[in-house]
């Protein structure tokens, strides 16, 4: 079973709060979403950086929205191996890489987090409407990371400013 990292912009997008995406790509956020609480492995670091990102920008009560749902249920069950995976990555000084489990690069060091527990977990990664991803394909390839772009016509600078 493939084990997802979720960017916290397919949370927001699916509490349809915050953001430039338009109703179909919340849609599509809130259905996968759905299917990965249900179905699927989410892996997250086991220091709590990616919980604390999602807990400063949703609300860990499950409510109102699928977003929020998502964050409860990633505290419910953090320590449930069957439906969490937590992943030991290592931050570094190193401001070219940031997590030890990371080449130089330069992508946005909010994201690298993420992209760190993919590398560890071969793990896919989802997004709706950060472009960093889409502008790191060549180290994303490097790195054998997939990243399933849940809402593509906003995934780029063109189509916007939220991350």
């Amino acid at each position: 079973m493939t084990a997802f990292v979720v960017d916290t912009n397919v949370a927001i997008v699916a509490n349809g709060r915050g953001t430039h995406a338009d109703l179909q790509c919340q849609r599509s956020c809130v259905e996968r979403l759905a299917t990965v609480v249900r179905e699927e492995i989410i892996a997250i670091d086991d220091a709590g950086l990616i919980l604390a990102e999602y807990a400063s920008r949703l609300s860990r009560s499950g409510q109102p929205g699928m977003g929020d749902a998502f964050l409860k249920h990633l505290f419910d069950h953090q320590y449930q191996l069957g439906r969490v995976r937590r992943i030991t990555v290592r931050p570094t000084a190193d401001t070219q890489r940031g997590f030890q489990e990371l080449p130089e690069n330069t992508l946005d060091r909010s994201d690298r987090k993420f992209l760190a527990v993919a590398v560890v977990a071969k793990a896919a990664l989802l997004n709706a409407t950060d472009s960093d991803w889409n502008e790191q394909r060549a180290l994303l390839n490097r790195l054998q990371v997939h990243v399933h772009q849940l809402c593509p016509q906003h995934a780029s600078k063109a189509a916007g400013p939220d991350r």
